[in-house]
């Protein structure tokens, strides 16, 4: 029945295109284009602004990620939701009075500078391509799950799709698009997930099932098909193993296993765990050895194994610390998983899932996902940091405040904001606490991020459950093109209007400059297109995560201190933003390339943390260097800085505001 959901899928890609155009016949002015004429209404704009918010991350990373990690996930709707409290604090009003399209125009106008514009429009570029990668992961893990297509196919057709639309529509196009947008995801996810749950149970059967057994994990059906991903999935490429009990790995078409190693971390004084320990193999030729090849119809065993230091095992809770291994695939095949003694074990039960916490972990603070470096409050914090600062540093979100009449609309919108997003995020942590005990397959395939797309297949009545999955599809489908719609608009406005039309050829008519947008969301759209390849095997909601952590370290320091600090120079800006900002792309990037095993640095584990969770100290850095540069360059502070920061905070009724692109 894929049909089906693909015709859910092609119903709200048409919707999407002909509302585009019928908006389209709208924009005509490069205030169309730019700033949707700046006539949206409140609450049109918000639902917009939601819509483009909700992206891929909140619509099924967020699921994917509470079903992976657990309770730590938690902190991403949070974060996420939190984050436009400081906007309506700090940012929404003096942003929307100083009338400018783009955030690069803000940096220009605040400290008078052409120069400033060049950073600004850098990171522009920065943070839009970052968060461009999670919208493509999102397209291709959909499509997918549904039909089965490759996953090139599909970064193809939608990139396409999305790229015509905002071409020949410009904001005022895609803002009616992603109105409409956000009342669809809200529908797509509540309404299938309580048909889901009248089935699996509801939220809470889930936790007091995981409360029951602390020490326990989901369990699979007795012969577990899972389909393994080779090493250029790294790192979905990873089976990890259970120390509660055997397994039993069958190999039907064979494969061959780069790396065999204990799935615990040695610390310091623990004994050396060799393969022949962790795995036997019980039929067929091959040897127990770090890496080896298995014949098509070999059989292993996987053995959990006391973990010993200075000659002695080690006692935890008046256990034996115990360790099974973790086994890395070079090749991608597909595997079947038994309980090691026959079909089931002495339970009735199927074999423990690979890949998945104990419940104990999987239901408290500082589980797998914050303690993966050692260091669980640290990343916690880092995270927070990020979230709720990066709102507030994310341009294609910033951009849409100045398409509001005035900035008492602007912070009344959002306080709208955040109530749909309130209503939105309440949903998106029941999918994934179902999607444990209801699909744990998803956890042996590395596939958590379809949770919301898969449950509803799990329905008794197989149409129902092909509907409900269209409908979660659609959603998802129009998570990632609102938001990707504007990201196109965000990235072609900085290339037409800051590079283009005010760098490269200041003396350009309007008309050349809607030329040049069109001709830049073509192009930003084949280069998105082109980044989505290469991140099929990272989390969609920590790829949006570091796109976050990237914009709290560069324009939030920038908005916030340009706003209210009458004593930031364009020298402290320039110097926080490239420092700060560099600096956590540049970790954000080395830890992509690690964990995809392209570097190979053998680096302490406090690095890996503060390199895959930059914002605790990323924004620190930022906010200090901007003083201290400031400090020591305060004779180069506009002369006119009185007038900005009344233009930036007085009520429009005093006169003081004016559109700086006009003025």
């Amino acid at each position: 029945m894929t049909w089906i959901p693909l015709f859910f899928v092609v119903l709200v890609t048409a919707a999407t295109v002909i509302i585009g155009i019928v908006a389209t016949k709208k924009s005509k002015s490069a205030s169309d284009f730019f700033v949707a004429g700046r006539t949206v209404g409140v609450l049109m704009n918000a639902s917009a602004i939601s819509g483009e918010y909700l992206s891929a991350a909140s619509f099924m990373g967020i699921a994917g990620l509470v079903m992976k990690n657990g309770y730590d996930a938690l902190w991403y709707p949070v974060g996420y939701a939190a984050g436009y409290l400081f906007l309506l604090l700090f940012i929404a009003g003096p942003l929307r009075r100083f009338g400018a399209y783009t955030i690069p125009d803000f940096a220009q106008g605040r400290f008078d500078s052409p120069e400033f514009r060049r950073i600004a429009v850098s990171f522009v570029l920065f943070i839009g391509f970052f968060y461009t990668m999670p919208q493509m992961k999102g397209a291709g893990v959909t499509m997918s799950s549904i039909l089965g297509w490759p996953y090139w196919v599909v970064i193809l057709i939608v990139g396409t799709v999305i790229t015509f639309n905002v071409a020949i529509g410009g904001m005022k196009g895609i803002t009616v698009v992603q109105a409409f947008q956000y009342w669809a995801k809200v529908f797509a996810i509540s309404v299938p997930l309580f048909v889901v749950m009248s089935v699996t149970g509801g939220y809470n059967s889930q936790l007091e099932q995981a409360a029951e057994s602390p020490t326990g994990t989901p369990r699979l059906a007795f012969h577990a098909e899972v389909k393994v991903k080779g090493k250029e999935a790294a790192p979905n490429n990873i089976l990890s193993f259970s120390s509660l009990e055997p397994v039993t790995i069958s190999f039907p078409e064979g494969a061959d296993i780069a790396k065999v190693g204990p799935a615990r971390k040695p610390e310091p004084g623990e004994t050396a765990i060799k393969p022949t320990e962790l795995l036997e193999v019980i039929d067929g030729d091959a040897k127990p050895a770090a890496s080896m090849h298995m014949p098509a119809g070999s059989v292993i065993r996987v053995n959990p194994v006391t973990v010993m230091k200075n000659g002695a095992p080690i006692f935890k809770d008046m256990r034996h610390v115990r360790t099974s291994a973790k086994i890395e695939f070079a090749t991608a095949t597909k595997v079947l998983l038994h309980s090691a003694y026959g079909v089931q074990n002495e339970t009735g039960q199927g074999p423990i899932t690979p890949n998945a916490p104990s419940n104990k972990a999987w239901l408290n603070p500082f589980g797998p996902f914050t303690s993966k470096w050692g260091f669980p409050l640290l990343t916690t914090y880092s995270l927070i940091i990020a979230l709720v600062c990066g709102t507030a540093g994310l341009p294609h979100i910033l951009v849409r405040f100045y398409t509001n009449p005035d900035g008492r609309s602007a912070k009344r919108t959002t306080l709208w904001v955040m109530v749909m997003l309130g209503s939105f995020y309440v949903f998106t942590p029941m999918w994934g606490a179902i999607g444990r005990f209801a699909m744990p397959l998803l956890y042996a395939n590395n596939a958590t991020d379809s949770a919301v797309v898969k449950l509803p297949t799990l329905l008794a009545d197989k149409t129902l459950g092909a509907v409900l999955s269209g409908i979660t599809s659609a959603g998802a489908f129009a998570a990632f093109m609102s938001t990707f719609s504007g990201l196109l608009v965000s990235m072609s406005g900085a290339f037409a209007h800051d590079i283009y039309g005010k760098i490269m050829r200041p003396e350009s008519t309007s008309a050349q400059r809607l030329k040049a947008f069109k001709i830049a969301a073509v192009g930003v759209g084949v280069i998105s297109m082109g980044l989505g390849l290469l991140v099929e095997s990272f989390d969609i909601a920590m790829m949006v995560g570091w796109a976050f952590a990237i914009g709290a370290a560069s324009y939030f320091p920038l908005l916030l201190l340009g706003a209210w600090w009458k004593g930031l120079t364009k020298t402290g800006a320039a110097a926080g933003m490239l420092l700060g900002g560099l600096c956590s792309l540049a970790a954000i990037v080395g830890h992509m390339l690690l964990d995809k095993k392209i570097l190979t640095l053998d680096l302490p584990p406090l690095v890996r943390a503060l390199m895959e969770q930059p914002a605790i100290w990323g924004v620190p850095l930022s906010l200090a260097t901007m003083w201290i540069v400031s400090k020591a360059t305060s004779s180069t502070v506009p002369n006119d800085i009185d007038i900005k920061m009344l233009r930036l905070h007085a009520p429009e009724e005093l006169g003081f505001s004016k559109d700086y692109i006009e003025s």
